[in-house]
């Protein structure tokens, strides 16, 4: 929506100053109504979940209905050997335990790695402009890039020089696109890139 309208129209919406940015009475406002700038964490699964996913995958299927040919073949032959059904069996549960483990502990490194090092913006409020946690950001915060930035949040460029921005992620593009202050985007129109 944003990229449709003049950079003018956008603060005046936003109710916020290109130059001093909000003050702290609109950041409290504004924190209260909109939340902290975060996608919202998808929900964990629970450890049943994960160990059933951990059974789907090609190679593990086979494995379990050789295991169910074995077993029935040495019934038919009147053997009663399963040795061999158990043994398959026990591996792909130890398998699937393992695999249970190691996710756990892969999660649990990312969400330290995360709290250690949450992104930052550099953010103008009554004038000053100083370094925040990127969540900290709220709706008509006025930010300032600067090269190998992350673009902190979703953002309306009022002022820019010589700006590339790298939408790898968003458009598949491995070329960093110019993004301009006066460009006024159709309504509706596809994320791609322009020229």
């Amino acid at each position: 929506m944003w990229e449709t309208l003049r950079k003018e129209e956008v603060l005046r919406k936003l109710e916020t100053n290109s130059k001093y940015g909000l003050t702290q009475e609109e950041i409290k406002e504004r924190h209260l109504k909109y939340g902290k700038n975060k996608l919202k964490d998808k929900p964990k699964e629970s450890l049943i979940i994960r160990f059933i996913k951990q059974f789907n995958d090609f190679m593990i299927i086979i494995l379990i209905i050789a295991s169910i040919v074995s077993a029935v073949v040495s019934n038919l032959q009147g053997e009663n050997d399963y040795i061999d059904s158990i043994i398959i069996i026990a591996i792909v549960v130890l398998n699937a335990i393992m695999g249970v483990v190691q996710e756990a502990k892969a999660e649990k490194s990312i969400e330290a790695l995360q709290e250690m090092t949450p992104p930052k913006a550099k953010v103008t409020r009554d004038g000053i402009t100083n370094e925040i946690n990127a969540e900290d950001l709220v709706p008509g915060d006025i930010i300032t890039l600067e090269a190998g930035n992350y673009v902190p949040a979703d953002s309306r460029i009022i002022e820019s020089f010589n700006l590339k921005i790298e939408e790898s992620s968003l458009t598949g593009e491995t070329e960093p696109v110019l993004k301009e202050a006066e460009k006024i985007c159709k309504p509706n129109i596809a994320l791609r890139r322009y020229e």
